[in-house]
């Protein structure tokens, strides 16, 4: 099993934010897909999903995004699985707005959700999806990453979205490398 696990806020206060869209991605993907489930469990909303005959789970964990690592560290352990069979998806303020990077490993470039999974899992060897929301610099980082789309990005946003769900189908059928080829 494959697991995707999308970093975000829990609550309306911060749907469709900035720091939200690894939940907008996780939406984006289950949309018209036949979920097999949906619950809650390990502090979190799990949907689980067949591609191409691979079983997927798709993780929203509801704790905040800076403190998301216990619960993905609980969903790891209890379905067993090597670290390269996840996949966590978050935004970031270091790519421009609608670009996407996946990586193998790497550090979390000051995201503190992504900090926190690492510090959770102990490792940073771990598939990661960054989704790019562009930056503000002249704002507060804490003000930008929970503000909403603009009008004029939405529709980089939807590309976006459209591109990592298109990279999780990559990654959930081949592996790691073959979706760094094909989606940066």
């Amino acid at each position: 099993m494959k697991i995707v696990i999308g970093l975000g806020n829990p609550g309306k206060k911060y749907a469709n934010t900035r720091h939200n869209v690894g939940f907008m991605v996780i939406d984006k993907f289950i949309k018209g897909r036949d979920v097999n489930f949906t619950k809650r469990y390990c502090k979190s909303i799990v949907n689980k999903c067949l591609i191409e005959g691979e079983e997927v789970l798709l993780v929203k964990p509801q704790s905040f995004m800076n403190i998301s690592g216990a619960p993905t560290k609980k969903i790891v352990e209890k379905h067993g699985c090597n670290l390269n069979e996840i996949l966590v998806v978050l935004d970031d303020i270091n790519l421009p707005l609608g670009k996407i990077r996946i990586r193998k490993k790497g550090s979390s470039g000051g995201h503190k959700g992504l900090k926190s999974v690492s510090d959770h899992l102990k490792t940073t060897c771990f598939p990661r999806l960054r989704v790019g929301i562009g930056n503000c610099f002249s704002e507060d980082t804490k003000d930008f990453v929970l503000s909403r789309f603009t009008n004029e990005e939405n529709n980089a946003i939807r590309d976006a979205l459209d591109k990592a769900c298109k990279a999780i189908n990559y990654w959930a059928t081949t592996d790691i490398n073959n979706c760094m080829s094909m989606s940066n």
